[in-house]
């Protein structure tokens, strides 16, 4: 008896007991994936993808799960086969196991989206905030408002950066011009976005006695990054 036939005789008519660990397994790993499937999501953004590109997240996703929970259980057949999933689905079509592969890959699809979703608004909140402390970028000169008060254009030279609220760094020997403040700024903010959906914040944070730091900061996930 093959492996699909022995799998069918000991579940036919139950509900399989791999299918919720697989289902958690996958939902795990979906949200551990985040960043391969915004990198997946990039890539498609810029463009139609050469012959031979990786295809979909979920898909991979339910590929290696099942591959890991096969390796634990050996009366579990292959899922993805030699002529790809419609393999497995074939041999499984008169049983409710394809409605529960089915319903998880659905699952897995909507989370995906949720993600995707996430990004977008996040992506959203970043242009528009970088545009609200950034003025005129189509101007000869950029003015940056300070990230702390809201309030202030910065004060930026060769020397220092500083802010009638108080905020003060010393950039004597680093060449920072407002061109290089705009880029930290949002190349601090694309960091954060890689891993979290949550909003992070400016602030001020010691360096050494008489120096200062402007760091980016989220409370929900941990991030910690130095601007200046």
């Amino acid at each position: 008896m093959d492996a699909v036939n022995r799998h069918r005789s000991l579940y036919k008519g139950t509900t399989p007991p791999w299918k919720e660990t697989y289902r958690k397994r996958c939902v795990d790993r979906l949200k551990n994936s985040r960043s391969r499937l915004l990198d997946r999501y990039r890539q498609m953004e810029e463009g139609p993808q050469p012959p031979g590109a990786k295809g979909s997240v979920v898909q991979e996703v339910m590929e290696e799960e099942w591959t890991a929970l096969q390796s634990e259980d050996r009366s579990l057949p292959s899922l993805w086969g030699p002529n790809g999933p419609g393999q497995m689905f074939g041999a499984m079509k008169e049983y409710d196991e394809l409605a529960m592969l089915e319903e998880i890959q659905k699952e897995l699809i909507s989370q995906e989206l949720s993600i995707i979703e996430e990004y977008e608004r996040n992506q959203q909140f970043e242009e528009q905030y970088i545009s609200s402390i950034v003025e005129g970028r189509e101007e000869d000169a950029i003015h940056i408002i300070c990230p702390i008060c809201h309030g202030n254009h910065l004060t930026i030279n060769s020397h220092f950066v500083s802010c009638p609220c108080g905020m003060y760094i010393n950039t004597k020997h680093c060449n920072v011009t407002p061109e290089v403040v705009q880029n930290l700024l949002e190349l601090r903010f694309a960091q954060h976005m890689e891993g979290c959906v949550h909003h992070p914040v400016f602030s001020m944070a010691a360096d050494t006695d008489t120096s200062t730091n402007l760091v980016l900061s989220c409370q929900a996930c941990d991030f910690l990054s130095i601007v200046l």
